[in-house]
C-alpha cells in the first residue's frame, strides 16, 4: 500500500496533545545523554503541532490585516530521568487558560510511564512590533475545546 510521505503532528487523547519522537545521535552530548536544551526544542514542537492539529498555523497568524505571533516569556523546566539515544519519547502539551494575552501551557516528556521532564510555559500573543495583544476570538474558539479553563 502507498502511504504518503507527510510527517505526523501528533494526535490528541481528550484534552492532551500527544506528539511522538526519537532520540536521535545528534541529541545527545558526549555522554549518551539528551543534551538539556534539547528538551526545549521537543516541547516548542510539541506546543507547534498542537496548535497545527488545532487548525492554527503560522501562515494563519500572519495572514491579514493585524498579523500577530507567539513568543514564550517564561518557562520552567523539571528534570527528572534522562532520555538516551533510540528512545521512544511523547511529548505531552495541554493548552491550559488563556488569560489576556498570555498562554498558560503544561507540558511533559515521557518514556512509557516514566515522566523525563516537566515543563510549565507562558506564550504571550504579540503584535508583529513586539507589543503585547489578545488573541483573536476566532484564535480563542479554535483553543477552546482543549483548554482547562479560559479567563
Amino acid at each position: 500500500m502507498n502511504q504518503p510521505d507527510t510527517p505526523t503532528a501528533g494526535r490528541f487523547e481528550g484534552r492532551e496533545h500527544r506528539l511522538p519522537i526519537r532520540v536521535y545521535y545528534e541529541d545527545t552530548d558526549f555522554t549518551g545523554l539528551v543534551y538539556h536544551a534539547n528538551y526545549v526544542r521537543y516541547f516548542e514542537r510539541g506546543r507547534s503541532d498542537c496548535l497545527r492539529l488545532m487548525g492554527i498555523g503560522h501562515a494563519e497568524l500572519l495572514d491579514g490585516d493585524r498579523p500577530m505571533a507567539f513568543v514564550v516569556s517564561k518557562m520552567g523546566l523539571r528534570f527528572l530521568k534522562p532520555a538516551r539515544i533510540d528512545d521512544q519519547l511523547v511529548v505531552r502539551t495541554h493548552y491550559d487558560a488563556v488569560t489576556g494575552p498570555r498562554l498558560l501551557i503544561s507540558q511533559a516528556i515521557t518514556r512509557g510511564d516514566d515522566v523525563l521532564c516537566r515543563a510549565e510555559v507562558e506564550v504571550v500573543c504579540i503584535h508583529m512590533d513586539g507589543r503585547p495583544r489578545r488573541p483573536t476570538r476566532a484564535l480563542i474558539d479554535k483553543i477552546g475545546p482543549w483548554l482547562a479553563r479560559e479567563a
